[in-house]
């Protein structure tokens, strides 16, 4: 598997968090863990998207 398929897959994984963590804030209760949880996914995701950037 090349690095830009490895960014893009990345890509769109940060994409879907983002529409995970709408949902949940549409939510009467949001479950804020589960917030925070997908934030910290989506930082992640972000960090290793410039790594491989960075890297290649």
């Amino acid at each position: 598997m090349s690095e830009q398929t490895d960014i893009d897959e990345l890509r769109n994984r940060h994409h879907l968090l983002d529409g995970e963590i709408e949902a949940e804030n549409t939510q009467i209760y949001p479950n804020e863990v589960k917030i925070s949880s997908l934030k910290k996914q989506k930082l992640k995701i972000k960090d290793l998207i410039r790594q491989l950037e960075t890297s290649g």
